[in-house]
């Protein structure tokens, strides 16, 4: 399918879409009329990306682990480790900010806050 109809299926744009074909993201063949020709599981795998950048992983994140979950034996119980990864790194980032937060409540009323 042409661009301009993987677009339209996928409500993205085409400048997303060649975004994500230099992020090595996504995968067009060449016409010989140079066009890009792009496979229709191309409207599947791309929501994928889009709901896997809603749960918190970044393009970064989803390209380095694009070839590991191709290659897995199991490629559901290998996502499932990478669900739990990010789980535990969001839970340490809480904890982090919880206690920033006390830090910053402690300081509000001393005279000059930013005293070490």
């Amino acid at each position: 399918m042409r661009i301009g109809t993987l677009a339209q299926a996928t409500g993205l744009t085409r400048d997303t879409l060649r975004f994500y074909e230099r992020q090595g993201l996504l995968k067009a063949r060449r016409r010989a009329n140079g066009y890009r020709d792009y496979p229709p599981e191309a409207v599947e795998w791309l929501g994928y990306i889009r709901t896997a950048q809603r749960l918190g992983f970044s393009l970064q994140e989803i390209a380095a682990n694009l070839e590991d979950v191709e290659r897995a034996a199991d490629p559901d119980a290998y996502l499932q480790e990478l669900l739990r990864d990010k789980l535990r790194v969001i839970e340490a980032r809480i904890d982090e900010l919880q206690a920033l937060r006390g830090v910053l409540y402690s300081r509000l009323g001393e005279a000059c806050p930013l005293r070490t």
